[in-house]
């Protein structure tokens, strides 16, 4: 199991500072959708360069313009790009063919497919390298959509993400179900000692 780590901040500068203290501790980083509304793909080149090791992921959550989008991104050095499920196959697919012709893998998210189960059978043969799986952060009850897991495991061998606002309360139920990586944002970005959150998180996949 390895750990993603979301900024979805909108200062960019103090994302980049909060950065310096968790990516030791991060598998994966995460250029949350706000930070780039505001700063656009310069906020995937200021990660990028801040942390060149680092697989940097955009959650770019695009729904049209897919080859156009995933060129960008590229040219700004994401390594993973996120498009989303409800869109048409067509866009799906230009997306992943571009994006693989710039060696950026594609995360196919799930929030607004019609049917998660029969995404997942599908996302394969449409170039996807990853499922995301989770539900809008403004819900209530972050751990609904667990109940639908067995619908996403049992039609993919692609790797699967979750993102559920996990915090050290729920973390446990998270990880039970073993997905490939789990994404923790706020948990960390906005704790008093976000270095020392990171460090949970991370010790507690690192058993899995």
């Amino acid at each position: 199991m390895k750990l993603q780590i979301s900024f979805d901040l909108i200062d960019l500068d103090k994302a980049i500072a909060i950065g310096s203290e968790v990516a030791q501790y991060a598998d994966i980083i995460e250029v949350g959708t706000i930070l780039m509304y505001h700063h656009g793909t310069l906020a995937v080149k200021r990660f990028k360069e801040a942390f060149p090791d680092k697989i940097i992921m955009a959650d770019t959550k695009i729904v049209d313009r897919g080859k156009e989008v995933a060129e960008l991104f590229a040219d700004a050095g994401a390594d993973w790009i996120t498009v989303m499920a409800g869109t048409s196959q067509h866009v799906i697919h230009a997306t992943t063919t571009a994006a693989h012709a710039a060696n950026v893998k594609v995360m196919l998210d799930l929030i607004d497919s019609a049917s998660v189960g029969q995404s997942a059978l599908e996302a394969k043969n449409l170039g996807v390298d990853a499922l995301l799986f989770h539900q809008p952060y403004s819900e209530i009850e972050s751990l609904v959509f667990l109940d639908k897991w067995d619908m996403i495991k049992g039609n993919s061998n692609l790797p699967i993400f979750i993102s559920a606002k996990i915090n050290r309360d729920n973390v446990d139920k998270i990880v039970a179900v073993r997905p490939d990586v789990i994404i923790v944002g706020l948990s960390i970005t906005d704790a008093q000692d976000s270095a020392q959150e990171a460090h949970y998180f991370a010790d507690l996949v690192n058993r899995f």
